[in-house]
């Protein structure tokens, strides 16, 4: 797969099939999208590609109020690549890019600029400076513009549709299962380990140590985990997800795991921390002894629920 930030160059330009979104936690109902726009693409000889934004628009326009990530921006490129996307066009949301109407979206970045042949999007798609642009301005131009328009149908789940903010709703009350249901898979951070301050060494709890690129992840809190990515099988572990208001105050989200019966160095490793349940939400103790017991106790709960049928 190509990543392309902006548009591709004129060189590497390639009449495509394209879908258009932020695909934050690519879910069931992006899944089913992108699975149209590769077919599409193999049927008209056309690259399949995707256009997303970085950051996302509502981080831009009002940044307090922004919703947390569901995926890192390299776990929705792979989710990207895994779906079968050739090229990813990643656009920079700044003020110029902000400011672009919706007739010179269509003109100099869909036909122009990603040579557009079929273009697949939602029934509640929008575009252009101050959101003008809809599906019907979209068809209204396709006989100009050289190119298709597909509308995809919303994908249901249990009555609610399918969509990154129903996976955010469930991340954030704990609803891990609901969570997976509607990504299709069990929800997981991706990330290198990295030298932390050795506390949890010194507590008997070594961690491994995964920061957010990001301002905030969507859940927080205590949980059991697997990890994969060190050994041929995933490890159980325990991991924590949030601000360490114990042991700090800079406001930073961390990702902790500390990993059963498992003692190896393993910074710069790339690994997958899969959640499975979560515990409890995240606390601040007075002292370091307190803190030490409920890290015990949540590891011996992590590790009856993994061990358990239902988690296997």
């Amino acid at each position: 797969m190509q990543i392309f930030r902006g548009l591709p160059p004129p060189s590497a330009r390639r009449p495509c099939a394209l879908t258009i979104g932020n695909f934050d936690g690519v879910h069931r109902g992006h899944r089913a999208l992108l699975a149209r726009v590769v077919q599409a693409a193999r049927e008209r000889n056309l690259a399949s590609a995707v256009m997303t934004f970085e950051p996302h628009p509502r981080e831009f326009f009002a940044p307090a109020a922004a919703p947390p990530r569901v995926a890192s921006i390299r776990d929705k490129l792979q989710a990207l690549a895994d779906a079968g996307i050739d090229h990813v066009l990643i656009e920079h949301f700044n003020a110029r890019f902000a400011a672009i109407t919706a007739t010179q979206f269509i003109d100099e970045v869909l036909v122009a600029g990603c040579q557009a042949r079929w273009i697949a999007v939602g029934d509640d798609f929008r575009f252009g400076a101050k959101r003008a642009g809809d599906l019907a301005l979209l068809r209204a131009h396709a006989a100009a513009g050289g190119y298709e328009v597909a509308q995809l149908p919303t994908v249901v789940e249990d009555g609610e549709r399918v969509s990154s903010s129903a996976v955010r709703a469930a991340l954030a009350t704990g609803d891990l299962q609901r969570a997976a249901r509607l990504l299709g898979q069990p929800y997981f951070i991706s990330g290198r380990v990295q030298h932390g301050r050795k506390l949890g060494r010194a507590l008997g709890f070594p961690t491994l140590n995964l920061r957010f690129a990001h301002k905030r992840p969507a859940l927080h809190g205590v949980f059991a985990v697997r990890v994969h990515g060190i050994g041929a099988a995933p490890l159980p572990g325990v991991a924590s997800v949030g601000l360490r208001p114990t042991v700090e105050e800079s406001g930073r989200w961390l990702l902790e795991v500390h990993l059963f019966d498992f003692a190896r160095d393993v910074y710069g490793h790339l690994v997958r921390v899969e959640f499975l349940h979560k515990l409890r939400d995240e606390e601040k103790y007075d002292t370091l002894d307190q803190l030490t017991v409920a890290i015990r106790g949540d590891s011996e709960r992590a590790r009856a629920l993994i061990d358990a049928p239902a988690a296997k």
